[in-house]
């Protein structure tokens, strides 16, 4: 199986604008996630997909691979998506990778390891798509909106997505463990085009999370936990912690000549 990873990215977002390009340890948060990304021996392409040029000029300066998609996308599914029919249209060959894995370009932190998490059930089986989760051991995490937590089945399939803490704790006061979902997601090459084929659905537009729309259309996604520390950049103070992280990172040391480069 050909696999591509794909890291969708753009500066105007709504939360953190210019993020991919905020400095973390000297390198744009952007090239954290690419470089990480291409550690991973899963892949054989890593790009990232933007619609601003500054980010190209960036990724291309570092050696890497970037593809410009529109900047009219709502989802970071349906950029994703754009990317691997351009690539594909670029090489000339429809059906050039079986699996596709969005990469989110506001976690600098990536392992490599977890990326091979996110792609193994999609090489045995039936899976069409496949993401990480991550649990939330403190009340403050679980509350925060930024979080989106997911409730899933025995079976370990998703239920529901939301940004408000769930399950709730209304009639329950024992423990009770969240998990939230994390930014990386393996689609088969169908099914990431399925994606963009439906139509967006109530819950994914109310809670601005791209997954739901497959749950109302009865799409199955494989949720496995992580055990490897997952922080994703939402905010400056995010910057704040994530950068002092960086500091002692030791896949940071591999890379760190990256620095002057671009």
């Amino acid at each position: 199986m050909k696999i591509l990873g794909v890291i969708p990215a753009r500066m105007a977002a709504t939360r953190f604008p210019n993020k991919p390009m905020a400095m973390i340890g000297g390198m744009p948060m952007i090239g954290h996630c690419y470089i990480r990304s291409r550690m991973c021996d899963f892949f054989d392409e890593v790009c990232v997909a933007t619609c601003d040029q500054v980010i190209v000029d960036y990724i291309e300066g570092i050696g890497g691979k970037a593809i410009m998609t529109s900047d009219k996308h709502e989802r970071a599914s349906e950029r994703a998506a754009e990317a691997l029919l351009n690539i594909e249209k670029e090489l000339s060959e429809e059906g050039a990778y079986d699996i596709i894995v969005m990469i989110q370009g506001d976690e600098p932190l990536v392992d490599p390891g977890m990326i091979r998490e996110v792609i193994e059930p999609l090489l045995t089986g039936d899976k069409k798509v496949s993401n990480l989760m991550a649990y939330l051991p403190t009340e403050q995490e679980r509350q925060n909106p930024n979080n989106v937590k997911v409730a899933y089945s025995i079976s370990g399939k998703a239920l529901y997505m939301s940004r408000e803490p769930i399950p709730s704790s209304k009639k329950f006061k024992g423990d009770i463990r969240s998990c939230r979902q994390l930014g990386l997601i393996a689609f088969t090459r169908d099914a990431l085009l399925n994606f963009i084929s439906l139509p967006a659905t109530p819950l994914e537009i109310i809670e601005s999370v791209d997954m739901n729309r497959f749950i109302e259309h009865g799409i199955a996604i494989h949720m496995r936990e992580t055990m490897f520390e997952a922080d994703s950049v939402d905010t400056q103070e995010d910057l704040l912690r994530v950068s002092e992280k960086m500091k002692s990172d030791k896949l940071f040391e591999k890379y760190k000549r990256f620095i002057n480069e671009g």
